[in-house]
């Protein structure tokens, strides 16, 4: 892991030059793209001109569309790649994972695709649109524990007591390179961006993404954003060591995680070249922004990278911007919260 002096200015700060292990390579992600190719369709990157009006300082912003994936989200793409990467002797024994749907819809559909039996570990009051999504597509829902972190508990009890094999939605080499096949895509249709900002909660589509600009396009710099109710990962980001919060509540439930990860949080010390944090108002009102000039619909994590680009439209004045929408599974209730400007 790299060791990082405290920073002075985010993208100048010094470090120790110790080797960093990434959990994917450009190669790996390739595959990964080429075995989920059957499966899931490359995602479009387009752009609005109302919304780089409404962003202003001349920032020219591509969106891509993961909402427009099967099931929903990117995490369609993590899920067959990690199916795809198991023996037919590891499938018979069953998926097992633990989810706040999004992760859990993608493994769902690829369950059913392969016939192979799927496990999802939800937390108490997750969301019901989620749950009833991924219940129809065949998995076995189990609702424990008070969040993501204690549902992963759970998801770990049965692949002691049933043999499941654990689909982690971060902490697996399968599933970032999955979730790296997403910018792979924007590497190839757009070679002139400058940058990323792009959400965190685990950070696989982060770690995806400085994977593949790194071997690609080494000029793309990759900006991390976390919600400030899950900021788990952002503190130990800037700490330099990881660490842990009692609580994740946040409208961007996808992100509500309460620990760093041993395969990405290096990475993501290594490779970002910063790290910020957006409050509920401001994810809101990115969900209503991107409803306003791209029609299409938006959860709270798809949102954040959207917010955070507003955030940090100054220092990115001029430049050719990605955001993702990485998911619009948004529950009904909490639309409605959000159009209203209850949020």
């Amino acid at each position: 892991m790299s060791m990082w002096r405290p920073p002075t200015m985010p993208e100048t700060r010094e470090r120790v030059r110790e080797p960093v292990m990434w959990p994917v390579d450009l190669d790996a992600i390739a595959s990964a793209r080429e075995r989920i190719a059957p499966y899931v369709p490359p995602s479009p990157l387009r752009s609005y001109g109302v919304l780089d009006a409404e962003v202003g300082g001349g920032i020219r912003v591509m969106v891509k569309h993961e909402n427009f994936n099967p099931t929903g989200s990117f995490k369609v793409r993590n899920a067959f790649s990690f199916m795809t990467a198991l023996s037919q002797d590891e499938r018979r024994y069953g998926i097992v994972a633990a989810t706040r749907g999004n992760h859990g819809l993608g493994l769902a559909y690829a369950g059913r695709t392969f016939d192979v039996p799927v496990t999802i570990c939800v937390p108490l009051g997750n969301n019901p649109e989620k749950n009833a999504g991924m219940r129809a597509l065949g998995s076995r829902l189990i609702e424990e524990g008070r969040d993501y972190d204690e549902s992963l508990a759970v998801a770990e009890r049965i692949v002691r007591d049933e043999g499941a094999r654990l689909a982690h939605s971060t902490n697996d080499a399968r599933i970032i390179a999955g979730a790296g096949t997403m910018s792979l895509e924007m590497a190839e249709q757009d070679p002139t961006l400058d940058a990323i900002v792009i959400s965190v909660g685990g950070g696989s589509q982060a770690v995806g993404a400085m994977a593949v600009m790194r071997a690609l396009r080494p000029n793309v710099r990759v900006y991390g954003v976390q919600a400030a109710g899950a900021p788990a990962t952002h503190d130990s980001w800037h700490a330099g060591v990881p660490q842990t919060t009692d609580r994740a509540v946040t409208i961007a439930d996808g992100l509500a995680t309460r620990s760093t990860y041993e395969l990405t949080f290096p990475a993501l010390r290594e490779g970002l070249a910063d790290f910020i944090t957006v409050t509920e108002a401001e994810i809101a009102s990115a969900i209503r922004l991107l409803l306003r000039t791209t029609h299409s619909l938006v959860e709270g994590a798809g949102a954040t990278g959207m917010a955070g680009l507003l955030a940090l439209r100054e220092r990115l004045a001029g430049q050719r911007v990605a955001v993702v929408i990485s998911g619009g599974n948004i529950d009904a209730q909490t639309l409605r919260r959000v159009v209203t400007q209850e949020i």
